[in-house]
Parts: structure tokens; C-alpha cells; sequence
């Protein structure tokens, strides 16, 4: 680069969801470099403080952020930055949120209520968002419409279902947020 080439913008999309639910695996997917993952092993220490039902034979836990980036044009560079899903580690996300054009949530129909903690903090800080389910094996219980209510949903909020390990389905989802985004009214400054 140049003096007189200028840096690419950068957007920022931050993305959150419940313990297990894909968040990593999202970011992976997605990212055009190796993404950075502070992952660590469970422990016996996290026995009676990590909710682990219904999450499988899941062996690591993110206890920072994962970041992952997404070069759209010399012009134009996403940030991805996933949140870990813990409670214990939520106060995290208030950092993580900071310069953030718009979130994702990914959910688990098995467990939806993992997603109610991260539309609360979307909505309360009013931060577009878009809701993800994944399909884990193709497994899904309940129709859009279903989901929708369960998750007390804005009619406005896309909601999209898929496998988060499918890097078409991810794109996908980072599109229906900038669709999303692209739909709302500008604020008169």
C-alpha cells in the first residue's frame, strides 16, 4: 500500500449465541484466513458452573473470542468477532460489542433458550441482528414460524436455518444481515 492509497474500511459484525451452538464453527467457515480461536479444553473446575446438556461430546470452550475476517473488495474488509457463549464470560461482550455494525445469534433448536441472553443484548442496545438456527445433523424440531414465537422475534429480524459448518449458508447469513442493516431507515444526524 501506498502513502497515497487509503486502508480499507472495516465493518465490524459481532456474533453471539449460547454455549455450543456454532459460534466457532461459524467463524471458521466463513473467514478467508486461519481464524483465531482461544479455545480451551472443559475441565473438571467448570463441573456444576457450565450448563453442558444437550451439547454432545463438546470438549473445548471458547473463553475469549474468536475473530475471523472477510475481504470483500481492497475497499472493504469485514471483522468477524464471536463471543464465548458461558455466562460467566458474558461480560465480555460489552467490549466485544464496541464499533459493532450488527450481530448474528446463532440458536439450537433443542435448546432455544440458550439464545434468549443474546437477542436481549442486541435489542437493549438496539443492534441490528439476524437469527441463525443451526441445524446440527440436519436436525431441526420446529418450523420458522415456531421458532419465531418461541424466540419472541420482531417480525423484522430474517431468521435463517441451516448448518453453520456450510460456508455457503454462512455467507448467507452475513448477507441477510447486511440486507437487514440496508433495509432499516438512516437516522437524521
Amino acid at each position: 500500500m501506498t502513502s497515497s492509497q487509503a486502508a480499507p474500511a472495516a465493518v465490524k459484525i459481532l456474533i453471539a449465541g449460547g454455549f455450543g451452538v456454532g459460534k466457532t464453527t461459524l467463524v471458521g467457515a466463513v473467514s478467508e484466513v486461519a481464524p483465531l480461536r482461544t479455545e480451551e479444553y472443559l475441565t473438571k473446575a467448570s463441573i456444576g458452573v457450565d450448563d453442558l446438556a444437550g451439547v454432545g461430546q463438546k470438549d473445548t470452550t471458547t473463553v475469549a473470542l474468536d475473530f475471523g475476517r472477510i475481504t470483500v473488495s481492497p475497499e472493504l474488509v469485514v471483522y468477524l468477532f464471536g463471543t464465548p457463549g458461558q455466562e460467566r464470560f458474558w461480560f465480555m461482550w460489552n467490549d466485544l460489542v464496541n464499533g459493532a455494525l450488527g450481530g448474528v445469534v446463532i440458536a439450537d433448536t433443542r435448546r432455544l433458550e440458550t439464545s434468549f441472553a443474546s437477542i436481549d443484548f442486541y435489542e437493549s442496545r438496539d443492534i441490528p441482528f439476524v437469527v441463525a438456527i443451526n441445524c446440527f445433523h440436519g436436525h431441526n424440531t420446529r418450523t420458522p414460524d415456531e421458532i419465531r414465537a418461541a424466540l419472541d422475534l420482531d417480525p423484522h429480524v430474517p431468521l435463517l436455518i441451516g448448518d453453520v459448518r456450510d460456508r455457503p449458508f454462512g455467507r448467507d447469513v452475513l448477507l441477510a444481515l447486511v440486507d437487514h442493516l440496508m433495509s432499516l431507515p438512516v437516522a437524521a444526524g
